[in-house]
C-alpha cells in the first residue's frame, strides 16, 4: 500500500508578497527625480503661452471678437485683471503640448516677423517653465490695430 498525502501534509509555496521594505527599482535607491509623477494643466501652459506672446512687439492683443469684447468689459470692472489666456488653446499630453493663439497685431509692423518671434517666444518659454516638448504653435492673425482705433468716439465724450 502507498502512503497518501493529505493536504495538511503537502509542501505548498507561499505565494511571493514584495517586501515593501526591501530596497528595488520601486523603492528609496531611485534618484529623487524618478520618484513619482508630474502633471502640467492645460491652464498652466495657456497662462505661459499667453504671456510669452504678449511679450514680443507688435502684438497689441490677442483673442477672436467675441472674446476680446467679453475681456475688454472685464478690463474695465474694478479689481479685474486681464485675462492671459484670451486667445490661446492648448492641447497637452504626458510630455507634448500644441498651442494655437490668435493675434490681433499693430498696424505697421511686418506680420511674419511678428508671427516668428512669438513662435520662437512662446516655445522657448512652455518648453523652459514646464519642460514640455512644443510640438507646434499654430498663430492666426485676426486682426490689425490701427493707430485711430485709440482714438474715443464722439458718443464718449459727450457729456449729457
Amino acid at each position: 500500500m502507498t502512503p497518501q498525502t493529505t493536504s495538511a501534509t503537502r509542501h505548498v509555496p507561499a505565494p511571493s508578497v514584495p517586501d515593501p521594505v526591501a530596497p528595488g527599482p520601486d523603492g528609496a535607491d531611485r534618484p529623487p527625480h524618478e520618484r513619482g509623477r508630474t502633471s502640467i494643466a492645460e491652464v498652466v501652459v495657456v497662462k505661459v503661452a499667453g504671456m510669452a506672446a504678449r511679450e514680443i512687439h507688435g502684438v497689441h492683443d490677442m483673442g477672436g471678437g467675441i472674446a476680446r469684447t467679453i475681456g475688454v468689459v472685464r478690463d474695465r470692472v474694478p479689481g479685474g485683471r486681464p485675462h492671459v489666456g484670451r486667445g490661446v488653446k492648448v492641447e497637452v499630453g504626458e510630455r507634448q503640448a500644441a498651442v494655437d493663439l490668435d493675434l490681433i497685431v499693430t498696424y505697421g509692423v511686418p506680420i511674419t516677423e511678428v508671427a516668428r518671434d512669438v513662435r520662437e517666444n512662446v516655445v522657448e518659454a512652455v518648453e523652459r517653465i514646464t519642460g514640455l516638448e512644443v510640438v507646434e504653435v499654430n498663430i492666426a492673425v485676426n486682426d490689425v490695430h490701427l493707430p485711430d482705433d485709440d482714438r474715443e468716439s464722439p458718443a464718449d465724450t459727450r457729456v449729457e
